[in-house]
């Protein structure tokens, strides 16, 4: 598996083009916006785009995620349906923050435990409530790669003051579901630089070890 990673929007949201080498077959996670860079991407890389996927229904994350999955004819699987009121009222807080944005019915809502495909790739799909209830994590074991969204960032964690936020549930997921994955994996985060596991256990100060005593 390789992956390009494209900040997209004014918020500069982590869209990674994701793609199996054996087939150039790929998908765009979290492809909240600025479309022409993202289909740019996808052209210099020689990906032929089978399917959009979605951590959770953030207007920077998704906003646009329906818009071009009508242009390419795409199917989009993701968040877990949780998060459908945050996708359901898409419009209004695109057009309050300035963003485009646009509503959208995904084909497949996403459990944990689920896998989803890319070419001959198959991720496993983790539910990580917490920033939002309907969060969900990709994970491709062979890469040791997770995709996580707001879930985790470097040195941090993500917010949890938006509706139906969980400050507690976030820890849980953390350190109950993407822990236990391993120290060596390392992670796209929705925004910023990517780390390991290992590393944010050794120096986060939020659900590092020394964080739980």
């Amino acid at each position: 598996m390789r992956v390009s990673i494209i900040p997209v929007t004014a918020f500069q949201q982590n869209c990674s083009l994701i793609w199996c080498t054996k087939t150039m077959r790929g998908a765009l996670v979290d492809a909240g916006g600025d479309l022409d860079l993202l289909k740019d991407e996808v052209k210099r890389r020689g990906v032929t785009l089978e399917k959009l996927l979605v951590t959770h229904g953030h207007m920077d994350h998704c906003g646009m995620t329906g818009v071009l999955a009508k242009e390419l004819r795409l199917p989009i699987e993701g968040p877990q349906e949780e998060d459908r009121f945050w996708i359901e009222s898409l419009d209004d807080p695109a057009k309050r923050y300035g963003l485009d944005g646009e509503s959208f019915e995904p084909d497949r809502w996403l459990e944990q435990g689920d896998t989803v495909t890319v070419g001959d790739l198959t991720l496993d799909v983790l539910h990580c409530p917490g920033h939002t209830p309907g969060h969900v994590v990709f994970f491709h074991a062979s890469s040791r790669l997770a995709l996580v969204g707001d879930v985790l960032f470097q040195g941090s964690i993500g917010r949890t003051d938006f509706p139906r936020g969980n400050h507690q549930q976030l820890l849980d997921s953390i350190t109950g579901r993407l822990w236990p994955l391993g120290d060596d994996v390392t992670f796209v985060p929705g925004h910023g630089n990517p780390s390991n596991f290992g590393h944010e256990r050794q120096t986060n100060p939020f659900v590092g070890d020394k964080a739980f005593g």
